[in-house]
């Protein structure tokens, strides 16, 4: 553990951003002297990324199933510990090297064929960028009806509210990183306080938590509890699934391994299982005060009173929303498609084809039902994010013991060439993880690989990877010619 937090900073000099360099100024190292992200910074934004309506409602479809409040709750905890654990160990690459994600890919995918696992991380964020701007422009929408009511009675007024949250996204796009660092820290005391608001209205309010938190749970048999909740627990790993790939996008502005690896404990998995809990106990107490249950908070919103708190709470439920999909829906796919045609689209461009890609996904049908939205997305897309997990962790951590040659990882004819820029050995230790873990759609005898996706992935590309890849003493006279600082 003291050789993984005192893992010594490399920085490497990409001399000469010529015709023949296989990135930009977006893609390349960053100067140990641009590594300011603290402890607090990195914290921060996984606050900002976690405090959601996403989030707020991830537990409700859990107890939809039938699970009770503190197994929903227990299972939203579980699955962000376990899913912090590929987070640490992929960030430490970016930390100690300055490079993002598209680039580790590089070393066990191909200076090309990088692109694979890159483009399926970009689809999946392009998703998720859909559904938080469609969030977020609704409660956008509500918040102008209550300052000017008569803007309710305009039909164009939802696609309007979307269009200046879309817009409010793109202005951070084009500001870049450290506008986005000032974002999530200055947000995130914010969110957290008006969510304990929330929980103390709810306490006050409905005269204790309510009729949820003491109905029991549904299932009549262990069988049926475990039935639904292996694929709910991989649901819960492969909602920050795509973060565990592409962390080192933001730890590659970490002072060190013990900041990027304490803030990411303090900050992922106690506020997702907080505000999960909220998102229960509010809900809980919609029934004692309205007499159904109201999951989706802009709809509670609509049961206040007063303009000033109803204000107040659209614009934190924004804020929220702006923090969240910034981080986690931009900053990726943004890098991804740089990746792909290094000369021709920056940061910049690469956001807006996200945000582009976001709106053609048609992001409101994937929130048509808790099924849809837990068994069919985060689960569908989890059983590709797992295999390209465990190839990522095997590489760095198993073959090159941590050392990579950061130079060749942006020109041509280097150590990770291969064969015409594609390393096939990952490519199809990526297939064989997939095909496992899918197999279960198409084999109803074999449905529990679908429910464990992430893990059957994982494990399987990860170990098809170790055993068909060159060993670690094959590759050490490249891999221990580490840059020097």
């Amino acid at each position: 553990m003291s050789s993984f937090l005192n893992s010594q900073l490399i920085e490497t000099n990409i001399d000469g951003l010529d015709e023949n360099i296989l990135g930009n100024k977006d893609l390349v190292p960053t100067k140990i002297s641009e590594r300011t992200w603290d402890t607090y910074h990195i914290a921060a934004l996984w606050i900002g990324m976690s405090v959601c309506i996403p989030t707020y409602m991830l537990a409700s479809g859990l107890i939809a199933g039938g699970m009770n409040w503190w197994q929903a709750i227990l299972t939203v905890a579980l699955g962000n510990f376990i899913v912090l654990i590929p987070m640490v160990l992929n960030a430490h690459a970016g930390t100690k090297y300055g490079i993002p994600f598209p680039i580790l890919s590089r070393a066990p995918f191909g200076v090309l064929g990088s692109n694979v696992p890159a483009l399926l991380r970009a689809i999946v964020a392009c998703g998720w960028f859909g559904i938080q701007t469609w969030v977020g422009g609704q409660a956008f929408n509500s918040l102008i009806a209550i300052l000017l009511p008569s803007w309710a009675l305009f039909s164009w007024g939802p696609a309007i509210g979307f269009l200046i949250f879309w817009g409010m996204n793109v202005y951070f796009i084009v500001n870049g990183v450290e506008s986005i660092k000032w974002l999530e820290s200055y947000s995130a005391p914010f969110l957290i306080l008006m969510g304990l608001v929330l929980l103390w209205w709810a306490y006050e309010r409905g005269g204790g938590f309510g009729p949820i938190l003491s109905q029991p749970s549904k299932f009549q048999t262990t069988g049926e509890f475990w039935k639904f909740f292996i694929p709910s627990l991989t649901g819960m790993v492969g909602y920050w699934a795509t973060l565990s790939l592409n962390i080192p996008d933001f730890s590659r502005y970490a002072k060190n391994q013990k900041a990027q690896m304490l803030g990411q404990a303090f900050g992922l998995p106690p506020t997702m299982t907080l505000f999960s809990f909220i998102g229960v106990a509010v809900t809980s107490a919609t029934i004692v005060i309205f007499g159904k249950a109201i999951w989706d908070p802009v709809e509670l919103l609509s049961k206040f009173h007063s303009p000033i708190i109803i204000a107040l709470s659209l614009l934190a439920l924004i804020v929220a929303t702006l923090t969240t999909n910034i981080a986690a829906n931009v900053v990726s796919p943004a890098n991804d498609f740089s990746n792909l045609f290094p000369k021709k689209i920056n940061f910049v461009k690469g956001g807006l084809i996200t945000a582009v890609i976001g709106i053609a996904i048609q992001p409101w049908k994937l929130l048509s039902d808790y099924s849809a939205y837990i068994f069919g997305w985060l689960v569908g897309y989890s059983s590709f994010l797992g295999p390209i997990a465990g190839i990522l962790i095997c590489d760095y951590y198993l073959v090159r013991k941590s050392n990579l040659k950061v130079k060749e990882l942006y020109f041509r004819n280097g150590i990770y060439e291969y064969k015409n820029g594609f390393n096939f050995k990952a490519l199809a230790a990526l297939a064989a993880g997939v095909f496992v873990a899918l197999i279960g759609l198409a084999v109803p005898s074999l449905s529990f690989l679908y429910d464990y996706a992430w893990f059957v992935g994982f494990f399987i590309s990860f170990l098809v990877y170790y055993f068909i890849m060159e060993k670690p003493e094959a590759l050490a006279e490249a891999s221990l010619e580490t840059e020097e600082a």
